[in-house]
């Protein structure tokens, strides 16, 4: 058999035992945690381990690709080789962020955790053997997660159908050993039924233990067979994908042609400098509420200054989310050869960009006051951090396209997005909200003990440490919801934990009796 055939028959079978892992670690398991994680552990080390088996044979067929500007395949790897590619740092980052799973509780970390995985698995499929990510164009990555769903869609029944050479299975090695095998089990089987029925009738125990293990329930054995079925059809496509797929890396888009659409300093002129004008109106505006204070807000636009803040953060903040996209297809659509316009794309650019930290320092003040009036929530935090990410690509952009090195540009703004998720798992946004208002109710004499209560599992020890600082009434009211919240964080088994409940149930347990 020839070594792609073997190393295809080797995935299949990574494929199958990954999906029961799957299944049972994650489909059937009472909630979102350990098994997980060990899950994504498990599919990045049979990714590795079968790339270690197949490379030393050098027995594979070479198709090299040719090596491409920016994102091709370049070390021309055979299917199988060794993970030299860059995505093997995405790799690392997959099972960074599966270990994420079992360390908080929150919902939406968790789901943002899940979307961190998928995104680098997706990305490293195409680039573990070979590709480069860090000179991506910043179009690229998202039609490389396109092109890697459609592999690892297409991937499963091209590895069982193609990949496998089934009929070299027929007279080879591999048959006389599944043919051993089988006779073995037509010889084991009665025996075993014949013991286990004798050493069922000897102690109950034990046959009640034969009696769960194996009752036969149609509905349960279909969701164990759907479940295997979906985490093995996701685990094909990827070891597919990785290992047997010529190491293309990622899909390469150029930038303008001679013959396509072009700006040059004109229309460059016009848009950035139209652009300028108008966030400088907005700037010089907020300059005088930023240092007139809420006496001046409420002389000129008839609104507490509460309702001021709140009325604007989140349109801000989508005004400063589209400015980036803008200016970056402004850039692409500009000719390498036109100095002109680049010149004045920069002279033009910098200034706004400058004028967007304003915006962006208005909106922040804006939702602070918002904080103070009204506290924090995840809505409020999660949007403040997706902020902070929007002000790093806007200084990465600065330093990247504005100097002319485009290509380090979205590369850059993947690492940001994963350091800011990494971030916020450190905060723990959960105790940081309970934290900010239990304070904020010990100076305002406020506190919603209901959103307090409907917090995740990271952010109850942080409540039930606080109780005492809290005014007699909703310090009753509170500790009531907490002592509910007991059985909602006791994990069921092991592939449900996770640190955060852990935690929490420590911290729920301790609390008095009523």
């Amino acid at each position: 058999m020839r070594a792609k055939s073997r190393l295809a028959l080797a995935a299949l079978a990574a494929a199958l035992a990954i999906g029961i892992l799957g299944d049972l670690l994650i489909l059937h398991a009472p909630g979102m945690g350990l098994g997980a994680s060990l899950w994504v552990v498990a599919l990045a080390a049979a990714t590795v381990a079968l790339a270690g088996r197949a490379a030393p044979d050098g027995a594979l067929e070479r198709s090299p690709a040719p090596p491409g500007p920016g994102t091709g395949g370049g070390d021309g790897a055979s299917p199988g080789g060794q993970l030299r590619g860059e995505g093997r740092w995405l790799l690392a980052g997959a099972v960074l962020f599966a270990a994420c799973l079992a360390w908080r509780a929150s919902p939406v970390l968790q789901f943002l955790d899940i979307l961190a995985i998928g995104l680098c698995l997706g990305l490293a499929a195409l680039t573990l053997r070979g590709g480069v990510l860090s000179r991506a164009g910043v179009l690229t990555y998202p039609l490389g997660l396109a092109l890697s769903a459609t592999l690892h869609a297409a991937g499963p029944f091209i590895l069982l159908f193609a990949d496998v050479e089934w009929k070299e299975l027929s007279g080879g090695r591999g048959s006389r050993t599944a043919a051993a095998a089988l006779r073995g089990l037509v010889i084991a089987v009665p025996l075993v039924l014949l013991f286990g029925t004798l050493l069922a009738a000897a102690d109950a125990v034990f046959a009640e233990l034969v009696r769960r293990a194996f009752v036969w329930n149609p509905g349960d054995w279909a969701d164990h067979l759907f479940g295997t079925f979906f985490f093995a059809f996701l685990a094909a496509g990827f070891l597919r994908t990785v290992l047997l797929r010529e190491a293309d890396g990622l899909p390469q888009l150029g930038g303008v042609s001679a013959g396509g659409f072009a700006l040059g300093p004109i229309e460059t002129g016009v848009v950035l400098g139209l652009l300028d004008l108008l966030f400088l109106a907005f700037v010089l505006v907020q300059v005088r509420y930023l240092f007139g204070g809420s006496d001046l807000v409420m002389a000129t636009a008839d609104l507490t200054y509460a309702e001021y803040a709140r009325s604007g953060f989140f349109e801000l903040l989508q005004v400063t989310a589209l400015v980036l996209p803008v200016m970056l297809a402004l850039h692409w659509a500009l000719p390498e050869s036109d100095g002109a316009a680049h010149r004045l794309y920069r002279r033009l650019g910098i200034p706004l960009v400058a004028l967007l930290f304003v915006v962006m320092a208005s909106a922040l003040q804006r939702m602070w006051l918002y904080v103070l009036e009204y506290g924090l929530t995840e809505l409020r935090l999660y949007s403040t951090a997706f902020m902070a990410w929007l002000a790093f690509l806007f200084v990465w952009f600065l330093a990247t396209v504005m100097r002319g090195a485009r290509e380090r540009f979205a590369a850059g703004a993947l690492a940001g997005g994963l350091a800011v998720l990494l971030l916020l798992h450190g905060l723990n946004p959960d105790a940081l909200i309970a934290r900010t208002n239990v304070a904020r109710a010990g100076t305002t004499g406020r506190f919603d003990v209901e959103y307090a209560a409907s917090l995740g599992a990271d952010g109850l020890p942080e409540l039930a440490a606080a109780l005492e600082r809290l005014p007699g009434p909703e310090r009753s009211e509170l500790a009531d919801r907490l002592r509910s919240r007991v059985q909602h964080v006791r994990p069921a088994d092991w592939r449900a934990w996770n640190w955060g409940r852990a935690r929490a149930l420590q911290a729920l347990s301790s609390l008095p009796a009523e």
